[in-house]
């Protein structure tokens, strides 16, 4: 499902160069439940930037879906984030005046789906996450854990092939986070995309079935392990 060949990617800082990541080979399976994991600074993010197309590498390829990424094309960028790609945040980062449907049904606005399907489409993931009883609360009047389950049902609402997660438990308590990541977990099997999650938390390794450690720019450990 994601293939990463020969990556590298440098910043400028000043007058020197920073190499974030060295040569970096990396294969993901379709369906997996995976963490990229690692000290700050080892790469973590920019890894994920450059899968979800906000930012391309310096050298190498990356594939997603069977498709090599162009990143010289705005439009199809943008196409294929939208089509293929579903992006949970840290800090939910929904739109404050909307609703949680509204949130959830902002990415089917640039879809050819009518007001109809959409709304079946909205219900139907909005059970799936347990949010139900408060699609017409906005941002404000929701808990952390509610607002994250916004910000899921948002990222899985385009039957996304890959769901790009950065720290999802980082503005959670210990007990949402267990329910939130449980929620992923079983919402990964029931629609077998794949999500790779970028963490921090020891509490995520629960639920995930293979690290992928980074350090100084390099994958180190890129295994297979199972849940107990």
């Amino acid at each position: 499902m994601i293939t990463l060949n020969n990556i590298n990617k440098s910043y400028q800082l000043g007058r020197h160069i920073i190499r974030v990541l060295k040569d970096i080979n990396l294969q993901v399976e379709k369906g997996e439940f995976a963490a990229i994991v690692g000290p700050s600074g080892s790469g973590k993010s920019t890894l994920m930037n450059l899968i979800g197309c906000i930012d391309k590498p310096d050298s190498g390829s990356v594939i997603v879906d069977q498709m090599i990424i162009d990143y010289s094309s705005l439009t199809g960028l943008s196409a294929f984030r939208a089509g293929k790609l579903g992006f949970i945040f840290q800090s939910f980062n929904l739109i404050p005046v909307l609703s949680a449907y509204e949130n959830i049904e902002f990415p089917l606005l640039l879809t050819d789906l009518n007001k109809s399907e959409r709304q079946t489409r909205i219900n139907t993931i909005a059970e799936k996450v347990g949010l139900t009883t408060i699609l017409a609360h906005k941002p404000a009047e929701m808990s952390g854990g509610q607002k994250q389950r916004v910000a899921i049902a948002r990222a899985l609402i385009n039957n996304p092939s890959v769901v790009l997660a950065d720290e999802p438990t980082a503005n959670l308590d210990e007990e949402t986070s267990h329910t939130i990541m449980s929620l992923m977990k079983n919402l990964n099997n029931d629609i077998n995309s794949t999500f790779l999650i970028t963490t921090h938390d020891p509490l995520v390794r629960n639920y995930t079935e293979r690290e992928i450690l980074l350090k100084d720019g390099r994958v180190l450990i890129n295994e297979l392990e199972a849940v107990s």
